[in-house]
């Protein structure tokens, strides 16, 4: 077995890969239970943010990097890491996200010490359902919090993240439109 197809699988163990009515692997239990949300939500944030296809299965891979739009996987955190110190060398810092959840470095500075701690996997995550729960106005749908995770001022590009989402969110659930308005309704 490659040192890549070992990783890959690692990857979907901990930080999963979406097929229809999958509970979120532990690490997504976790952090979303430490903030007060759905895993569901988060696990089709992290789907959306950094998925990528392995062995014909979506996965959100942890050593993703966005640097001004363009899409950068690595094999290992510290690949990653490098990778992120020459972005950063080029590229301001609010063109950069890191991670699971895409954490973006120059409009979250205060969530980490170091640039490379957005790479730690359970890090990332903590901080992605921060982000969510932040976003979140009580009694109002978990999607919309999405869309404003995505850009906290609206507009058309939160509306077309929300879907996303919510079409990773639907297969995740085994439904066929999900309807997360609190953690109540979550199976």
């Amino acid at each position: 077995m490659s040192r890549c197809t070992l990783l890959a699988l690692l990857a979907c163990v901990w930080f999963g890969s979406a097929q229809a009515g999958e509970i979120p692997p532990p690490a997504y239990e976790v952090a979303a239970q430490s903030a007060g949300i759905p895993s569901p939500v988060l696990y089709a944030v992290a789907l959306q943010e950094s998925g990528t296809r392995v062995g014909g299965r979506l996965v959100p891979w942890p050593w993703t990097l966005n640097v001004a739009g363009t899409p950068q996987r690595y094999a290992t955190r510290a690949e990653a890491c490098t990778g992120l110190r020459e972005a950063l060398k080029r590229t301001p810092a609010t063109r950069i996200d890191a991670g699971l959840g895409q954490i973006n470095l120059g409009y979250h500075p205060q969530r980490y010490a170091q640039p490379c701690d957005l790479l730690d996997p359970y890090r990332n995550l903590a901080i992605a359902a921060e982000i969510l729960r932040q976003q979140h106005i009580a009694g109002e749908d978990w999607l919309l919090a999405t869309g404003r995770y995505h850009r906290p001022a609206g507009g058309a590009p939160a509306a077309r993240y929300r879907h996303s989402v919510s079409q990773h969110l639907a297969r995740v659930l085994g439904e066929p439109r999900p309807a997360i308005r609190s953690r109540r309704n979550l199976p």
